[in-house]
């Protein structure tokens, strides 16, 4: 039997979960535009012509998708040969060893995880900032494995210099929705690309149909729904980690990123911190790698 007392504390978290998952007003904003992008990415995605607006960014979650094979080969002991994408929005991690029942399907949870982390990012200027800096860290690694791959160099370059764009418009602010916007273009490929090759149709030579083979349990089309559950699970919980995490307003946000590596000329730039880290580390890669 329940005590008294037990009920005001009950209400107590009650009160408190609703006040933080309760948007504030630039929240709603980011919510608004998140809307607007999913509905945007949903119509270019089938109209001829118009889809080209969104390829390359089709073609960076498809590198989300290798590297994400490529990191759990690495944590499984594998060698990685290579990670090469190709013009039909297609790629391909070579390695060997490595744990396949990890491997396998670390392609699609991994890169929908990965689209979680940046929505939540995309709260937050200086979030955005950080996940840029991830990225740098991330794109190295692409391009060292990438070796001659011209698509992916050349994808790299472009959204390198996007962001770095992105970064010197309005303190930065601007950076937080090109963050945004690929957060949530990661989740809907991964839950589109899941649906259409494993749901919808079923295609012999996907993730899941060669996870099925190694399991023998289910067929691929539930272990498509079951990553599917768990890509839906990642996007909801980029949005609710960014409504609880980062509730600063704008003009807080604006007043913080000036401090945190900020651009030439704002009140807070330093010789030291005024140049993006992220460009130094990946000009030194580029240039390491045409060099040798």
């Amino acid at each position: 039997m329940p005590y008294l007392d037990d009920y005001p504390t009950t209400h107590l978290y009650a009160r408190d979960a609703k006040t933080l998952l309760t948007p504030n007003s630039t929240q709603r904003t980011t919510l608004i535009v998140a809307g607007c992008y999913i509905v945007a990415i949903g119509i270019l995605w089938h109209v001829p012509f118009l889809s080209w607006i969104i390829y390359p960014f089709k073609l960076l979650t498809v590198g989300f998708h290798e590297m994400s094979h490529a990191i759990a080969g690495v944590l499984t002991c594998a060698t990685i040969h290579s990670v090469e994408l190709d013009p039909d929005e297609g790629g391909e991690t070579r390695m060997s060893g490595g744990i396949h029942w990890i491997t396998l399907p670390a392609g699609y949870l991994g890169s929908s995880f990965i689209g979680a982390c940046l929505i939540t990012c995309g709260f937050d200027t200086n979030a955005s900032k950080v996940a840029s800096l991830v990225l740098a860290v991330f794109f190295i690694f692409t391009l060292w494995w990438a070796r001659r791959n011209w698509l992916t160099w050349a994808l790299i370059a472009g959204v390198s210099g996007l962001i770095i764009l992105f970064w010197f418009v309005a303190g930065g602010a601007a950076l937080r929705y090109l963050i945004l916007f690929i957060g949530v273009m990661s989740c809907m490929y991964v839950l589109w690309d899941v649906i259409d090759d494993t749901i919808a149709r079923k295609v012999n030579n996907s993730d899941a149909s060669a996870f099925a083979r190694i399991c023998g349990c289910f067929p691929s089309q539930v272990w498509g729904v079951i990553w599917l559950i768990i890509a839906f699970i990642f996007f909801a919980a980029g949005i609710i980690v960014g409504l609880v995490v980062f509730k600063q307003s704008a003009e807080e946000q604006k007043e913080q990123a000036e401090h945190f590596i900020p651009v030439p000329g704002s009140s807070g730039a330093v010789p030291a911190a005024s140049i993006p880290t992220f460009l130094l580390m990946l000009a030194t890669a580029i240039s390491f790698k045409f060099l040798n």
